[in-house]
This record gives structure tokens, C-alpha cells and sequence, in this order.
């Protein structure tokens, strides 16, 4: 069963403690006001004292002392407005008070004249006072104002971003669990496109209202901090619960409040929203990706588009979530034609420059590099690696024309393609295409594809190739021995070169099996006629071994890392030059 929720208004409460300054403490009062009084009662026992002192050799009375105590009860009273406002003015008003009719009976009877210095101090103390509470007054009302516009949004009045931020990060301090509920309302575009933003914001500020309503009314029976991230995005932080069931029932009624009809100028709107929700620390202690979490659990609902719209985050949904953000990635980098290649050098065993291969290479909007491990596998399951080969295809090819007519060096570039961009109908068109606009030697270009399409596609690719080795273009077979291709298709197989997986390369020296793997595999290369490329070589040891073992060509760090275009330029330039 839910708690009750003490807080009426727990919304506002939360908001005001989130933008209000940090107070003085109590205990600091308490101490000012008892050194008031205490100094006070020093002054009037030095006032009317006849005692004197001898200091330094001078005597002096002790009623002079009174001046000084007296100045320091004044800044007492000035230290209780400064601080602590309202309370702090008028008690320090009222006590400054008090001590007038002790002056005026020791000037009016006494004939005590002395005290006519202390009745002008404490007249100027209360005007002293008196600016200084208005002047705070000003600024607490300016610094209200200044507050309540960095916490609230402008449009619904909830509480904004940077709210719902310093709320989890307060939290988090006080290790108080939570749950972060991710909110987007559902086709919400649509109403800005056809009934204008005026109206749009209309049904946001309605539906704010609603919430903020429910958040205030203690009717979820736990504390609910709703907040407006922006356009049609809120995010509702949830506490006080006893149970994960209490989170998903207060869910639910503010969804059943979402989707109660809103009217807006007689045109009625159903509007329905996609909720995902993180618990902390059940699911993360870290802020960013509590955040992160509930926003996948919600995509995840919007993805499936069923009528349950409320889910908890679970970890698979990451890798969901990270394979839909590449994807969006990918296809913004085609549209924007930002898909660009790096250029890794090939030597034969004699450090000769054998050529390039192209490698796709990809960045976000913020410029940080996407690895292609990361974007070519999400490529390929979603249909967009055909679109991807043909972009560094095309960009590769233009400039390795240009290169090979500047230097005229015979060196080969050699392009990766995919088995579905072997298999489009109009792939021999795209290669003639590029071939004729880029005016790269046929004999200067190398296709590599993965020994899969042996397995799945050998008759018609065979076909294929068959064509582009009319063309003078030569065939690679990629990553050659991870796959279960059949000797006979490779027998049959024109190819004019097999690259050795890296796998193989990084165990070769430490597994006696590698080493004899990669042995065979270039003794099967050379008896069928094919030369043999070793890739990520990286070691000096991995080297003198594929010498050893009569290996071609080799691929690596050890002799060359991805270059830019200038810098393969420079290379091939030097090698020209040689």
C-alpha cells in the first residue's frame, strides 16, 4: 500500500527549495541575539559606572568604554537585518528600541547629558535599518524573479531542465531512491503542422496543468516532480514509494489524465504519449545514464507501437537504442554526403608500395569519430551498407584517378563491397560509372569481396565477376578462412588474391594451429595461382614469420596505419621519387 502524502503542495515546495538561496542557520540568530543582550547590558554597567581604570598609565573612567560596546550592540542589530531578513530587521528595530527609555530617563532626570551621543547613534542605527531592509527587499524580490526564470519554463510554468536536473543531482547527495520517468507525446508534430504552434502550445499548456494538478493533489501517493525538457518532451521524477508496482500505477493516472480529452476553439484533441521509466539505484548510480536509460525504455515503446505505453528500462534495450541512434547517424551522413574513406598502405615483403585499400570511415555532428566496427555491422543489418560501399567507392576512386595521372605510379586501389551491393542489378553500371567518370586503370583497381558470397550467392556472383574481370578490374576474396567455403568454388573462383584474416595474424606466434592455419591457407593461395595478403600486421615477430612462410604482401600498423589523402599522396610521391 502507498504512503500518504503529507506534502499538499510538494511540486512548489521542491521548486522553492531547488531556487532559493542558502539561508543562515538558526543557531547563528540565536548567538547574535544573546551577544546583543549581553553587550547591552555591558553598556548600561559601564555607563553609570564611577569605577576607573589605569592603562599605560592614564586612568580612564569606565563609563568611556560605553561608546565602544555601544557601537558594537549596532552592529549586532545590523548583522541580525543583513542576514536574516524580515525576523532579523524587526528584532533588531524592536531591541534597538528598547533602549531609548533607559537614554531618555538619564537625560530628562538624571540631567545625564552623556547619553545624548548614544539617542542620535540609535536613531541613525533604525535609519540604517530601514535601508537596509528595503534594499534587501528589492534585491530578494529581483533575485526571486531571477531564479524563478533559471527553474520554470516559460510556456507551461512547470519546471524546467535545469529543475529536474539539480533535483536528481540533490538526490543523489541525499542517496534517496528515485525513478526517472522519460515522457514524449505521441505524433505531437502533427498538430503544430495542421492546427498551428499557437494551438499546439495551447494543448502543452493544458496538459501541463493537468499534471501539475495531479503532482500537487497527493493523489498518486507519492511525490511526483513533473518537468517540460522541451517541445513536446517532460520528464516526471518519482519518489516517496514503497514498491516498483507504485511507480507504474502513478504512471498510469498521468497518462489516464494525458489522454483525457483536451478542446482547444471548439476542435476536440486525443492525445496519447510513450512513457520509460529507470529506478535509481536499482538500475544505475550515475545521472547521465539514469537519463539515458529511461529515454531508451521510451524510444523502445515508440519503436513498438502498442497499446502499452508505459515500459522499464532493461538492459538489451541499449543495444537497441545504440543500433537506432548509428542508424539515424548513417543515413544523415549519406544525405549530407559526410561519409568519407581513409587509405591503408599494401607492401610486399620488401617494403614495396603495393597500393591502398579504402576504409569507410564516418563522424558525428559533433565531429567524434563512429567506429566502423560500430556503424558497418548496423549498416549492413539495415539495408545501408550498398549505400556506404558506393560513397567510398566513388570519393576513392575520383581521387586515385587524379593520383595515378599526377605520379603515373602502378599501384592498385582495392575497394571493399558487400555481398548485397555485389548482388544489386545495376552494380556493373556503378562500376563502369565510376571506372569512366574518375578515369582510374581498370588494372588499378581491386574489388574485395567476402568469401561468404561463395556460400550464398556463388552462381550469381560468379556471373558478376566474371564481367568485372572483362573489365581488367581485379578480385580479392576478403577475411579468407573465418568463412566454410568449399575448395571446389574457390578452384573455380577467378580471384587474383586472398587476404588472411587479422584473427589468425594476432594468435600466429603464440598457437602453434594459427601458425600452420595461415601456413596452408597461403600454400592453398599459391597452388591455385593467387597471390596472398596477411592483415593487421603489428609485430616485428608476425612479420619474419609471414616471411618465413612465403607470404606476399602484407597490411598493418607495423608498416602503415589509415592515412588521409594527403598523406597517402605524400607516399606514393616519395615512392615515385625513389
Amino acid at each position: 500500500m502507498k504512503h500518504e502524502n503529507k506534502a499538499t503542495n510538494n511540486l512548489q515546495n521542491t521548486l522553492e527549495d531547488l531556487s532559493g538561496g542558502k539561508k543562515a542557520s538558526k543557531s547563528l540568530f540565536v548567538l547574535l541575539l544573546i551577544s546583543y543582550i549581553g553587550v547591552s547590558l555591558i553598556v548600561s554597567m559601564s555607563a553609570g559606572s564611577h569605577k576607573v581604570m589605569n592603562v599605560a598609565g592614564t586612568e580612564i573612567g569606565m563609563y568611556a568604554f560605553a561608546g565602544v560596546f555601544s557601537a558594537l550592540v549596532n552592529i549586532l542589530a545590523i548583522f541580525m537585518a543583513v542576514y536574516f531578513k524580515k525576523v532579523g530587521f524587526i528584532s533588531a528595530i524592536v531591541l534597538t528600541g528598547l533602549q531609548f527609555p533607559s537614554l531618555l530617563v538619564g537625560i530628562f532626570k538624571h540631567d545625564n547629558l552623556q547619553s545624548l551621543p548614544g539617542v542620535f547613534t540609535n536613531v541613525l542605527t533604525i535609519i540604517a535599518l530601514l535601508i537596509i531592509y528595503i534594499n534587501n527587499v528589492r534585491i530578494e524580490r529581483f533575485q526571486e524573479k531571477i531564479r524563478d526564470q533559471a527553474v520554470t519554463d516559460r510556456l507551461t510554468g512547470l519546471p524546467n531542465r535545469f529543475a529536474c536536473r539539480e533535483l536528481v543531482d540533490s538526490l543523489l547527495k541525499q542517496n534517496e531512491r528515485f525513478a526517472v520517468v522519460s515522457i514524449d507525446l505521441n505524433n505531437f508534430k502533427s498538430i503544430n503542422d495542421t492546427m498551428g504552434h499557437e494551438n499546439g502550445n495551447k494543448v502543452l499548456v493544458t496538459i501541463a496543468e493537468r499534471w501539475k494538478a495531479l503532482a500537487e493533489s497527493g493523489e498518486t501517493g507519492t511525490l511526483d516532480f513533473v518537468t517540460r525538457q522541451g517541445d513536446d518532451e517532460f520528464t516526471l521524477i518519482i519518489r516517496g514509494y514503497y514498491y516498483e508496482k507504485d511507480i507504474a500505477a502513478t504512471i498510469k493516472l498521468y497518462r489516464e489524465r494525458l489522454e483525457k480529452k483536451i478542446t482547444i476553439d471548439d476542435c476536440d484533441f486525443y492525445i496519447r504519449g510513450s512513457f520509460g521509466y529507470a529506478f535509481y539505484p536499482n538500475d544505475t548510480d550515475n545521472i547521465d545514464h539514469l537519463f539515458t536509460y529511461a529515454d531508451a525504455a521510451m524510444h523502445e515503446v515508440k519503436r513498438l507501437n502498442s497499446s502499452e505505453c508505459i515500459l522499464r528500462f532493461f538492459k538489451e534495450q541499449l543495444k537497441l537504442e545504440r543500433t537506432l541512434d548509428i542508424e539515424r547517424k548513417i543515413r544523415k551522413a549519406l544525405d549530407d554526403d559526410s561519409i568519407f574513406f581513409e587509405l591503408q598502405p599494401q607492401y610486399d615483403m620488401s617494403y614495396q608500395l603495393r597500393g591502398f585499400e579504402a576504409l569507410a570511415r564516418m563522424k558525428d555532428a559533433d565531429g567524434n569519430d563512429i567506429k566502423p566496427s560500430e556503424f558497418i555491422p548496423v549498416a549492413e543489418k539495415v539495408g545501408l551498407v550498398d549505400k556506404v560501399d558506393l560513397c567510398v567507392f566513388r570519393q576513392s576512386a575520383k581521387f586515385f584517378g587524379e593520383l595515378v595521372r599526377k605520379t603515373g605510379a602502378n599501384i592498385t586501389l582495392s575497394i571493399n563491397i558487400s555481398v548485397r551491393h555485389l548482388m544489386k542489378n545495376d552494380f556493373l553500371d556503378e562500376v563502369i560509372s565510376i571506372i569512366t567518370s574518375s578515369g582510374i586503370p581498370a588494372g588499378q583497381l581491386e574489388i574485395e569481396i567476402t568469401e561468404s558470397v561463395l556460400i550464398d550467392s556463388a552462381e550469381k556472383a560468379l556471373q558478376c565477376i566474371n564481367e568485372i574481370k572483362k573489365m581488367g578490374i581485379k578480385i580479392a576474396i576478403d577475411d579468407f578462412g573465418t568463412g566454410y567455403s568449399s575448395l571446389s568454388y574457390l578452384y573455380n573462383f577467378p580471384a587474383d588474391l586472398l587476404k588472411v584474416d587479422k584473427s589468425f595474424i594476432d594468435n600466429m606466434n603464440t598457437n602453434r594451429s594459427s601458425k600452420q592455419y595461415v601456413a596452408a591457407i597461403i600454400s592453398i593461395g599459391h597452388i591455385m595461382k593467387y597471390d596472398v595478403i596477411s592483415e593487421g600486421v603489428e609485430k616485428e615477430d608476425q612479420l619474419e614469420t609471414l616471411k618465413e612462410i612465403g607470404c606476399d604482401y602484407i597490411q598493418g600498423f607495423i608498416w602503415g596505419r589509415p592515412l588521409s589523402m594527403v598523406e597517402a599522396e605524400n607516399i606514393v610521391m616519395s615512392e615515385v621519387c625513389k
